[in-house]
């Protein structure tokens, strides 16, 4: 207990700059654990959502029951956001009614959520949807997030068709996750790479902030006769302390930052605040861990300065350090080329399970061994550089660093990681690209016109980002016939409009009925000659057009998922004037892009809101799973970003402060100003550019190795290249002259005689 009260009294009692840089270790420590408590809580937010989705689940009885209430639930989409309904019939055994409302509807009466709610006063077209009066709102505990489309509709057991029996709501697990748990597993693994790796490290990198002033203060002890353990006790009245204080802080912060965030929310994701609340096992390992990894990350600093006093207050000439990373770098590595040369030969591996285990083991080796690294190319490199040179600053800055290549760790470790896990999230991203865009040139979609005004269906071709626009049409039959007649379809539409829903189209002539012939397909009956009547509507007045399949013929070559799959080729021009097609689909197409995709279904939904939207070879569903996974892989980024920045600030403001003494005395033997701001740029940037140059290659042969192991047709994302290159110069420039101004104009020789 002495040796603890003694390390406050040196802490609280010594000079400004030791205060200053307890300071660093606390709001640097309070940094990480928040990224920490954020990442921890990820977990918990999807499972929030999956629990409240299983808790409104129907459950059938086990047995046919007379008079049981009824029920029909459909997944439909508003724009590019799936909506839910409910359709409930009561009967003679109604059951307690799923969370969020007080009871089941009426006949004639409707539960909305809060957002569904909002819609309906903005866009009134959605009432259709929703047949019957608004009786209430669904609350929190019944929708599976804030922004949630869904809606319970009470119906007379007469009108419902279809509705199964239900003896009451709640199951074990939900139907439909918020993250499939393949994809959870994809997102794990790279928050683990992008998030939980460079954490550990910051942690560290806090912890062993003023190593060289705190080691010759601990060595001062020990030769005034403290213990060993004592030595140790001193030091982790400092160390661990301060990252106590840095967890408690970090809790707060992530408190702050779930209350704005949950509030504000995400690109496709939000949450309600509860969710994100602290749970007591994340509180456990934030308060515990960091103070832990603290401890360890001083035990062997503290062991040198009492195992060896006199060498730390003599400052003497540091060994060659350790390469304890370097067998560690060599063997993720391996297995990483490994993959990348199955990729090259195009043998991919099949044992998922395996490389499902490899993959993570690699990342892992190959991002600590990166780190550990640096201190031993700073080391070697310094050395050579020092002994070639003539140039007066960057022969000091090499010999400082040849003396400090601990330093190199502190300063470069952070951004050196960052630009490896961007790396590595680029290929996650890929993988997710190619999952949820199908492998085409563009996007369809068929919306049947009925209930379709003109004018709405003129809006929806002018729509922003559709590219091109078709009508398809089926052939009428009179349906009291005892066998259905044969049946064409007809794409109405000019030669140009059907060159953009096509690849390539040949033999097209406007103005003349065409048979279709795609390329892909085998060529069916051609029925030339045969006659085909096309019901159209002037009002309530039918009208019918006969058309005669031609000789001529138009060959096009669809692009793969396309809508197009018609017969024959009607011009516009033969179509009767103010007329609306009877049994109609309109076709539009636009790019594939995600984006693009949901601004054409947002722009569908505030046109037709009843419309039924087919996306051709896309689940809006699942565009909503992959925008989630994408939202919490940024919060992942936005996060590996603040740490690796938080780094390389915390580890440049304490080096220039630990260094002050060095500078003085520089600065007194006649160096000027701008030879020490050379010398301090100098020794920050040359371990960061060999680190940033190690982190690209590695990274980018990582990312092919996880794109191989991960089943799709892209292994080499050549595309992310010129993004990071972009982004080391970037941190390179911006590190550089973040460094110049850390040398002080003013001079203090007292600094000379500190400790």
């Amino acid at each position: 207990m002495t040796e603890i009260l003694l390390g406050f009294r040196l802490l609280l009692g010594s000079e400004r700059g030791n205060r200053v840089r307890f300071l660093l270790m606390v709001v640097g420590g309070s940094i990480g654990v928040c990224c920490l408590a954020a990442v921890l809580t990820i977990p918990a937010v999807l499972d929030a959502r999956d629990g409240r989705v299983a808790a409104r689940e129907p459950r059938s009885p086990h047995s046919s029951v007379a008079g049981a209430t009824r029920l029909l639930a459909t997944a439909d989409a508003y724009g590019s956001r799936p909506l839910g309904r409910v359709f409930v019939a009561r009967g003679e055994k109604v059951p307690d009614p799923p969370p969020g409302i007080p009871g089941l509807p009426n006949p004639g009466e409707v539960f909305v959520s809060p957002r569904l709610h909002d819609l309906l006063g903005a866009e009134p077209g959605v009432g259709k949807l929703l047949p019957g009066r608004e009786r209430g709102l669904i609350g929190p505990a019944g929708l599976a997030h804030p922004d949630e489309l869904y809606a319970y509709i009470g119906m007379r057991p007469d009108q419902l068709h279809g509705g199964s029996p239900v003896a009451g709501f709640g199951v074990r697990w939900a139907p439909s996750p918020a993250v499939e748990p393949s994809t959870l597993d994809i997102l794990r693994f790279t928050l683990a790479g992008v998030v939980l790796l460079p954490l550990a490290v910051f942690l560290s990198v806090c912890a062993r902030l003023s190593a060289a002033t705190r080691l010759r203060r601990l060595a001062a002890l020990r030769l005034l006769g403290l213990s060993v353990q004592g030595v140790g006790r001193v030091n982790a009245a400092e160390t661990v302390v301060a990252a106590l204080f840095g967890a408690v802080l970090g809790l707060a912060e992530y408190w702050v930052v779930n209350q704005v965030i949950a509030r504000i929310g995400l690109p496709g994701l939000k949450w309600y605040v509860d969710d994100g609340d602290l749970t007591a096992a994340t509180v456990a390992v934030c308060l515990v861990g960091a103070p832990v990894l603290a401890w360890f990350a001083e035990r062997a600093g503290a062991a040198k300065a009492a195992a060896n006093p006199l060498a730390v207050r003599r400052s003497g000439v540091a060994g060659t350090p350790r390469a304890w990373g370097v067998p560690l770098l060599v063997a993720g590595m391996g297995i990483v080329v490994g993959y990348c040369v199955l990729g090259v030969l195009d043998r991919p591996p099949r044992d998922t399970g395996l490389s499902s285990l490899l993959m993570p083991v690699a990342v892992v080796m190959v991002g600590v061994g990166l780190v550990l690294t640096l201190p031993v190319l700073s080391h070697r490199l310094s050395r050579r550089v020092a002994g070639a040179t003539s140039s007066l600053p960057l022969g000091l800055a090499m010999r400082r660093n040849e003396v400090e290549p601990g330093s190199a760790l502190r300063v470069a470790s952070g951004l050196v990681l960052l630009v490896f896990a961007a790396s590595l999230a680029q290929g996650v991203l890929v993988e997710l690209d190619q999952v949820s865009r199908p492998n085409t040139v563009q996007q369809d979609y068929r919306i049947p016109l009925d209930g379709v005004g003109a004018a709405d269906e003129t809006a929806l071709t002018f729509l922003p980002g559709v590219k091109g626009s078709v009508t398809e049409q089926r052939s009428w039959f009179d349906g009291n016939l005892d066998e259905p007649p044969p049946e064409i379809s007809a794409t109405v539409a000019t030669c140009a409009q059907l060159a953009r829903m096509a690849t390539a189209i040949t033999g097209c002539v406007d103005g003349k009925v065409m048979r279709l012939t795609d390329e892909r397909v085998p060529s069916g009956p051609e029925r030339i000659g045969e006659v085909f009547p096309f019901r159209f509507w002037r009002g309530s007045h039918p009208t019918t057009m006969n058309v005669t399949v031609p000789q001529g013929e138009v060959r096009f070559r669809a692009h793969d998922l396309s809508a197009v799959d018609s017969d024959i080729l009607v011009p516009p021009s033969m179509v009767p004037k103010k007329a609306r097609p009877d049994n109609a689909t309109l076709l539009l197409t636009s790019g594939p892009d995600p984006v693009v995709v949901r601004g054409v279904l947002d722009g569908i939904g505030s046109v037709a809101p009843t419309a039924a939207v087919d996306l051709v070879g896309t689940n809006v569903e699942g565009m909503q799973q992959i925008a989630v996974v994408k939202a919490l892989l940024g919060v992942g980024m936005v996060l590996g970003l603040v740490i690796g920045v938080a780094a390389y600030l915390v580890s440049v403001t304490d080096r220039a402060v630990e260094r002050r003494a060095q500078v003085t005395a520089l600065s007194l033997l006649g160096a000027r100003p701008w030879t020490l701001r050379m010398v301090q740029c100098v020794q920050v940037v040359s371990p960061l550019a060999v680190g940033l140059l190690l982190a690209l290659v590695a990274g980018k042969l990582t990312e092919s190795g996880y794109l191989i192991t991960g089943g799709g047709a892209v292994f080499w994302d050549g595309a992310g290249v010129p993004l990071l290159l972009f982004s080391a110069a970037g941190v390179v420039v911006v590190a550089a002259i973040g460094a110049l101004p850390l040398v002080g104009r003013r001079v203090n020789p007292e600094l000379i005689g500190r400790d």
